[in-house]
């Protein structure tokens, strides 16, 4: 049985991590965030310590690190902008660091934390979880044992609609959260390159406060892409029936399926991770250099090769007075 330490605590994605914690068998001895609606911890570990002042949570954990209760893994869920900091902190401590996507908002912060790797004798996980998924997996054998010099063409389309609050939040700072293809494509990005392999172009049709939109050649694909957090954007089809959410992924215009399965893939990356397995910073580098690259790329607009989606029509920002 393993000892964890969280940071992020009362974000989003914080219960799929407590409930991977314990479905594996291990125990969660404190946890830290700087809000304290974490009542969520009650139905996991409801013993655990928990602080909203780092200093606090870093006294602590500093004291677990003296007794038999040393801290194994710190699993990070905080913002995006905060995880290069918290990763460094769970190295220090001697302990393993499991990290949400993205790992870090650029290519460089990786090698930095490498070199924090080898001084701690440690190791950095991300989680990578399409890499887990069932049909991601069947995807990559069908490419694997197809015709070697086959170039597939691909679209995808994600639109996960959110609210106003979203520009309030640290998600809608650029700066903090990298942006909608940082934000909400980092992990599609990664699936997309360890299925079939590296960038060869890379094109932004459309990258605005609220969507983003491009053009990738990889070394087996022809990918359109498109992301967006705006619910204008929706298929008619699902507006039609009330939802609220897309996701779509074709290949050579036949739909691949991967949206059942996902609440699941947290508890099986733990797994892997505990197994010995796991995926540390290199296979992190292409995703991230990706999104770094997307994020400094000037838009092209609606030409080339581009996704339909791309030509919806553009909204100003909520919070714009022009």
């Amino acid at each position: 049985m393993n000892n964890f330490a969280l940071i992020g605590a009362a974000g989003y994605i914080a219960p799929r991590h407590m409930k991977a914690i314990k479905d594996t068998g291990n125990v969660l001895l404190a946890a830290y965030d700087k809000f304290d609606s974490v009542g969520v911890m009650d139905s996991h570990f409801p013993d655990a310590d928990f602080f909203t002042e780092f200093e606090r949570f870093d006294r602590h954990v500093e004291k677990l690190k003296r007794t038999e209760k040393n801290i194994d893994f710190v699993s990070i869920c905080s913002p995006n902008y905060l995880h290069d900091s918290h990763i460094r902190f769970g190295l220090r401590v001697g302990a393993n660091v499991i990290c949400e996507k993205p790992l870090v908002l650029n290519p460089w912060n990786i090698e930095a934390l490498s070199r924090v790797e080898e001084e701690h004798g440690t190791k950095v996980y991300n989680i990578l979880q399409l890499r887990l998924h069932p049909s991601i997996i069947a995807l990559k054998k069908k490419v694997e044992e197809g015709p070697k010099d086959k170039i597939y063409d691909i679209d995808l389309a994600y639109i996960t609609s959110r609210g106003h609050w979203y520009y309030t939040s640290w998600k809608g700072d650029i700066s903090k959260s990298g942006g909608i293809a940082t934000n909400i494509g980092v992990h599609f990005y990664d699936m997309l390159t360890w299925v079939f392999g590296k960038v060869k172009k890379n094109v932004v049709h459309i990258h605005t406060h609220d969507r983003a939109s491009g053009y990738f050649e990889l070394e087996k694909a022809r990918v359109r892409w498109f992301l967006s957090i705006n619910a204008d954007t929706l298929p008619e089809a699902v507006k039609a029936r009330g939802g609220r959410t897309y996701r779509s992924l074709t290949m050579e215009g036949n739909e691949i399926e991967f949206s059942d399965g996902f609440t699941e893939l947290h508890t099986h990356s733990y797994q892997h991770i505990l197994d010995g397995n796991g995926f540390g910073l290199e296979e992190a580098r292409p995703s991230i250099e990706i999104v770094h690259d997307i994020r400094h790329m000037d838009p092209i607009g609606l030409k080339g090769d581009y996704h339909p989606l791309a030509a919806s029509e553009l909204t100003k920002h909520p919070f714009s007075s022009k």
